[in-house]
């Protein structure tokens, strides 16, 4: 089970809920995403983690974190995401926030699909070195490539914001174009990078946006990407409520030293950290 430094408790009343989601169907690629969500339960447990995040949050005294297992993803692809949108609908309606662990980035759409249901003014920041804009994929619509094309059309948020972008196609392009995305590239970016939303952010985070030299465990290799410490001088500079998260791809066959599985968790820590602390500056 999952401890992250005794964060994790068993309680029906939670701040944070962890959901896995082994599903790697999508993957056009190397399958193996679908242990992702193991292998990020083994990292965070033990006695190498505190529970405190870098802004100085105590997440097993200031928050309450239960994990509530893995959604059954047996059967066709409709019953998966059906079953996966209403895992995170039960979430949402307990008022906490869901953290997904992937899984390839398929499990996106349905996710999504929760969250427009209690957030219709939602803005979307996508860490990635693919902008998954794909109208289809080989012929599949619901690729691990093609889950953002999926949640424009069909009109679920409101902006799409996406950083560390490194590997778009003119065909791509063109769907962000129509859509009005905003894409930061990798070749363009200036770090530190302050972003900003009035509106509910719901952050999905493909560890292949870090470079691999930082991710070696995900199926596609990008090099020229962030590193960790970027990406977290970018969450602490968020100025957002922060309402969700998704990390995705990790595929531990990739990953024998188990560092792209500890990348996972720290981001996992510090969004829960930046949630509390954005919280509790509100209160001040």
């Amino acid at each position: 089970m999952s401890d992250f430094g005794g964060a994790i408790k068993k309680s029906e009343i939670f701040d944070f809920a962890l959901l896995g989601v082994p599903f790697d169907e999508k993957s056009c690629f190397l399958r193996g995403a679908a242990a992702g969500p193991q292998a990020i339960r083994l990292a965070s447990t033990g006695k190498a983690l505190n529970p405190f995040t870098e802004l100085g949050i105590d997440l097993e005294k200031e928050a309450t974190m239960v994990d509530l297992g893995d959604v059954d993803t047996s059967g066709d692809v409709d019953k998966t995401f059906a079953r996966i949108e209403e895992a995170v609908i039960g979430i949402l309606e307990k008022k906490a926030v869901p953290i997904i662990l992937g899984g390839d980035h398929s499990i996106t759409f349905p996710i999504i699909k929760a969250f427009a249901r209690f957030f219709p003014e939602l803005d979307l920041l996508h860490f990635d070195a693919h902008p998954d804009l794909y109208p289809e994929l080989y012929g599949d619509r619901l690729s691990h490539a093609c889950p953002f094309a999926r949640i424009l059309e069909a009109g679920l948020v409101r902006r799409l914001v996406q950083v560390g972008i490194r590997a778009a196609t003119s065909e791509q392009r063109e769907m962000a174009s129509k859509f009005g995305v905003i894409m930061m590239e990798m070749k363009n970016l200036k770090i530190p990078l302050q972003l900003e939303s009035s509106h509910p952010l719901y952050i999905s985070f493909d560890l292949d946006c870090l470079d691999p030299a930082f991710a070696p465990g995900v199926a596609h290799h990008e090099p020229g990407g962030l590193s960790t410490r970027q990406v977290i001088e970018i969450i602490h500079s968020l100025k957002a409520e922060i309402v969700g998260l998704d990390v995705v791809e990790l595929n531990p066959a990739r990953d024998p030293s188990g560092i792209t599985a500890a990348a996972a968790v720290k981001i996992i820590k510090e969004v829960a950290g930046q949630i509390v602390f954005t919280r509790k500056s509100k209160k001040i």
